[in-house]
């Protein structure tokens, strides 16, 4: 089978991540068109030994993408096409239609309650969301807890296939020599009490209040991962709070590209401080105040670690019996919750916890089987249309060329604003 996947950007993300990670196990012959920002994981995908096309696509208004994207997709002859992120579910499904390819798939890596990857669920995204889901062939949901929010959004049952998130597990147990080498580099004393933190910096992922409870509480370090618009809000409130040299706010991390003995990262850049494993086994708690998560991968790696973890909002636990992840603790969202949550764990010294079961139960590889049964399935659904339409569609000429019947009353894609790429985490 050879698959064409379509994600926004490459940049270092948890939906991004995740894709690397099933290109590695999928049976099938992958390639990737990124619309925008080959980043990092980019580089990795490629380093691996999969082709990544970067589209060069300029914003939401950058309508040219469609002929371009579905004279890649009618080029490349894909079995199927596999969207992620918003802005290329939205284009992916429609170029793969102008196309002629009718096995699609589209993954939702982070619709929540108010928020699709940041961006505030209005009525224009919802339409246009609606409107070009029912171009696919089906709808991969990372939870349970999306799926239901898919139904709420009228998307019909048989469409939605729940297939979690996966890790590679043994890249995040707890590493002595780590833990020591990662407090030396950073000058944190090797007895002092660490908290943890990664993932994007923008307001949804209440930052904020991590930053304010540590300062109430002398003596505590934070490591925090990630990049954003928040962080220099971040560093001024430590600095406020008079906890400027206990507030370690160490920029973005790499958690799936492979670190290489000389300090290297694996698309050869040099790194310049812990990758997420690393941190994870530099610190005593992890947390993610995140109010509003699809699936919770940053959570699921720190109890991988053996850490105690305190989160917000975790699908991958909450869906699951207690005994799955017994280190981990929700915390409703306030400042003073989790500084008492946080002092409590310090008084009990917390030592590395066993790998709770719900780790063993998102292993990357079960996921990539799940994910190739839907693959299959799309396909043979597919393939009654292609025999009663043989003929190949015709390419597309210029930017006024016409979208197949079913897409010309969709909304402009120009009127919804620009996705973020933020890390899922």
């Amino acid at each position: 089978m050879k698959v064409l996947h379509i994600i926004t950007g490459l940049d270092v993300g948890g939906a991004e991540q995740q894709l690397r990670l099933l290109l590695r196990r999928l049976p099938a012959h992958c390639e990737v068109i990124t619309l925008t920002d080959p980043g990092p994981v980019a580089h990795g995908i490629e380093a691996d030994g999969t082709p990544v096309t970067h589209l060069g696509m300029t914003g939401n208004r950058d309508l040219t993408a469609l002929p371009r994207l579905a004279g890649l997709i009618r080029g490349g002859g894909y079995d199927l096409v596999h969207t992620h992120l918003y802005r290329a579910c939205v284009y992916g499904r429609i170029a793969a239609r102008m196309a002629g390819v009718r096995a699609v798939v589209a993954t939702e890596h982070s619709l929540g309650d108010a928020v699709i990857e940041g961006r505030r669920l209005t009525r224009g995204v919802r339409t246009l969301y609606r409107a070009t889901e029912r171009l696919g062939t089906a709808t991969v949901a990372v939870s349970d807890t999306v799926a239901a929010r898919l139904r709420r959004w009228g998307v019909p049952e048989q469409r939605i296939h729940v297939v979690p998130n996966g890790i590679e597990a043994h890249r995040f147990a707890f590493d002595p020599a780590a833990r020591a080498l990662v407090r030396t580099r950073l000058g944190l004393p090797l007895d002092a009490f660490v908290v943890g933190g990664a993932g994007r910096l923008v307001p949804g992922k209440r930052f904020d209040v991590l930053v304010r409870a540590v300062t109430q509480l002398p003596g505590v370090h934070l490591l925090l991962a990630g990049a954003g618009p928040e962080r220099e809000m971040l560093r001024r409130m430590a600095e406020q709070f008079g906890s400027g040299d206990r507030i370690h706010l160490l920029g973005e991390r790499d958690g799936a590209v492979d670190a290489m003995a000389d300090g290297r990262a694996a698309d050869g850049r040099a790194a310049d401080g812990p990758d997420i494993p690393g941190l994870l086994s530099a610190i005593d708690v992890f947390v993610s105040p995140s109010p509003d998560e699809a699936f919770g991968l940053a959570v699921l790696e720190a109890l991988g670690s053996g850490l105690h973890v305190l989160y917000g909002s975790c699908p991958a636990v909450d869906e699951l019996p207690a005994d799955q992840a017994p280190g981990a603790r929700h915390f409703s969202l306030g400042v003073h919750e989790l500084a008492t949550a946080l002092r409590e764990l310090r008084r009990g010294g917390p030592d590395r916890l066993p790998v709770p079961p719900v780790v063993r139960r998102y292993d990357i590889t079960r996921s990539a089987e799940a994910l190739m049964s839907v693959y299959e399935q799309a396909v043979a659904a597919a393939a009654p249309v292609r025999r009663r339409n043989p003929a190949a569609v015709p390419p597309p000429q210029g930017r006024t060329a016409a979208l197949p019947a079913a897409a010309v009353s969709l909304p402009d894609p120009s009127r919804s604003p620009d996705p973020s790429r933020l890390s899922k985490r």
